[in-house]
């Protein structure tokens, strides 16, 4: 008994350490794609800048079940790996403990994760999705002037306007709610082009709701494109009129809609994206389960070709879990059969491989 707990505290604590190690390797990995990702959709003008960060947090939720679910196989089967390498296996099995012991201790490790998993799949993935939508929604609906940014040149919502704003300043007036200086704004009305510029404003709210960007001591350039002719007129205060953009509504798909309204909208897609929620946990624990089989390394060898085999077995589970969702929403496959084939499917495989190493070490003759 003795014997079997200090076992299996090695293991879990072990295991423990090195997914802490994994879990911020590749957390800093999916964060740094999804910044650059964010920060090329900023530069383009897809997303105002202010949203990279809200967004990038929306993201790295989003993901995180596939992060946690290789942070707990690739832990487990390094560890295992290790084991093999330093022929600290080999102790163990003359010691009278057989492959499947090791089943016990990587469950108590795995579940708390695959709990985790089932959380985030189920709950806070499709609430992120729908933040994260909300969140560009909201930054897409602002006002004209809410979307400058100092130093840059802006195109209003409907297109037929570009402002440009320096720098803010300390306010021209008492009821300026934000004050600005060295403004310019292009515009195109009737046919005429018109550019005004002022060296200081500031943005006023109508007692109506409306709201103008005001203009302090500039000027107004209008002209007809293609010819000389225009005209130069200087004013004192100049108000234009801030389009507010229309708010609409996030549009619901599957990927960022509740579990619970899925289940009560039972559509092919509603399943398939169901499929995908429950295969998350289900994956994650079948796949702790095979790190062990799968963690063999002859220490001779090298330990290239169970990686190699592992990494095949994880793309290989991953791509059939799409598939089967895909058969699912596409109306191919039935929602009672699809959502446990893949996973029965590699549980046998792990049966096998399981059977397969333990013939592998049944010639091993246990030391008293």
């Amino acid at each position: 008994m003795a014997r079997g707990k200090i076992f299996e505290r090695a293991v879990i604590r072990e295991c423990t350490g090195t997914a802490g190690a994994i879990f911020v390797a590749l957390f800093a990995i999916l964060v740094t794609t999804q910044l650059i990702r964010l920060l090329s959709q900023a530069a383009g003008g897809k997303i105002v800048p202010e949203a990279v960060v809200a967004m990038l947090g929306f993201g790295a939720l989003t993901q995180m079940h596939v992060v946690l679910s290789m942070t707990l196989f690739i832990s487990i089967l390094l560890t295992l790996s290790r084991s093999y390498r330093d022929s600290e296996m080999a102790v163990w099995f003359s010691c009278g403990l057989p492959l499947t012991a090791w089943v016990r201790p990587v469950l108590k490790f795995a579940v708390p994760l695959v709990a985790a998993i089932s959380v985030i799949s189920f709950l806070l993935s499709p609430w992120a999705q729908s933040k994260s939508a909300e969140y560009r929604q909201r930054m897409d609906s602002r006002d004209d002037v809410a979307r400058v940014s100092p130093g840059a040149f802006k195109e209003s919502a409907k297109g037929d306007r570009v402002f440009f704003v320096e720098a803010a300043s300390t306010g021209v007036s008492a009821n300026d709610e934000g004050a600005v200086r060295n403004i310019f704004i292009s515009s195109m009305q009737h046919g005429r082009l018109g550019v005004m510029m002022s060296s200081d404003g500031y943005t006023e709210t109508m007692p109506n709701g409306d709201r103008f960007v005001v203009m302090i001591n500039g000027r107004r350039y209008e002209g007809t494109p293609d010819s000389p002719e225009y005209r130069v007129m200087e004013f004192e205060r100049y108000a234009v009129r801030i389009e507010a953009k229309e708010a609409h509504e996030v549009e619901p798909t599957n990927r960022n809609t509740p579990t619970w309204v899925l289940l009560q909208n039972p559509t092919n897609s509603s399943k398939g994206e169901m499929l995908w929620r429950i295969g998350m946990p289900l994956a994650a624990l079948n796949l702790a389960l095979l790190a062990i089989p799968l963690s063999f390394v002859n220490p001779r060898a090298g330990r290239t070709n169970n990686m190699i085999l592992a990494l095949l077995t994880y793309m290989i589970y991953n791509n059939m879990i799409s598939v089967s969702q895909a058969w699912v929403s596409q109306g191919k496959v039935r929602f009672e059969i699809g959502w446990w084939m893949v996973h029965v499917v590699m549980f046998a495989l792990l049966i096998i491989f399981f059977f397969k190493r333990l013939s592998m070490f049944s010639g091993i003759k246990l030391r008293k």
